[in-house]
């Protein structure tokens, strides 16, 4: 059997039973636990199932993104440890881009000592949290309003963008694999896109818990990522996928 059949086969398996192990998939093939793995990786980096421990099952599709409220309550100690760690990647008088998220707020909270920064954001929490603790430059980009995730979106405010050129931007998702990030609000497209447009270094941040989800919309693939800040939760297989990527990977 070539791997393009082995490979239908698993993931026809996978349906069927949403979950299944490394070890029954050797034993139906009747080939190496080598070969099924790298058939998983292959499947996994086509952005169709997802490895677990001791196995692989179905990506978990995210019909809806948490509010900002229920986010902030979810994984708080892993996202002050990547905003900590996220924090050290910011040079002196450099312009940053925080996209909404909690774990975006958790590196400004970082740098709110420093005064060299210009701070881009269509996160109005964050914008908040800096006008009161920060003597950084702070532009909020405006546009249509998000009140679940209190944030900005749509064409007015990713038209805005374009007027600035960063130097790194760190960005946050809900759900991503392999294959790159995605979203269930299709309003979201447009500054997610622009912002990967207008800067020099991209970062991704997010919790492991997100890893192994997607949603509708493709946003853009994982290359487009200079790095990536995770916990170290992250599946040994996807921290060694991502490096192969030559994507530099921190993890804390």
């Amino acid at each position: 059997m070539i791997p393009a059949e082995r490979q239908k086969k698993i993931l026809n398996l996978i349906n069927q039973q949403n979950i299944i192990s490394i070890a029954a998939l050797v034993q139906i093939m009747q080939v190496s636990h080598m070969t099924i793995r790298r058939d998983i990786q292959k499947l996994e980096e086509e952005g169709k199932v997802v490895s677990v421990s001791g196995g692989v099952q179905l990506l978990e599709h995210l019909s809806a993104e948490p509010t900002h409220d229920d986010k902030s309550l979810l994984f708080q100690r892993q996202k002050e440890k990547i905003g900590i760690e996220a924090a050290k990647l910011i040079t002196e008088a450099s312009t940053l881009y925080l996209d909404a998220g909690t774990t975006t707020l958790e590196i400004a909270k970082q740098i709110s000592h420093r005064s060299d920064l210009r701070i881009i954001t269509n996160d109005f929490v964050i914008a908040n949290f800096l006008m009161v603790n920060s003597a950084c430059e702070l532009i909020h980009i405006g546009g249509s309003i998000n009140k679940r995730n209190r944030s900005s979106v749509g064409e007015l405010a990713a038209r805005f963008l374009h007027n600035f050129s960063i130097d790194t931007a760190f960005i946050s998702t809900s759900s991503w694999n392999l294959k790159g990030l995605t979203t269930p609000d299709e309003n979201k497209l447009p500054v997610k896109k622009a912002i990967v447009e207008v800067s020099k270094r991209k970062v991704l941040v997010s919790d492991s818990s997100k890893y192994g989800k997607v949603a509708t919309f493709l946003l853009y693939p994982l290359s487009v990522f200079d790095c990536i800040v995770c916990d170290r939760e992250l599946l040994p297989n996807a921290q060694e996928a991502i490096r192969n990527m030559d994507i530099r990977l921190l993890l804390v």
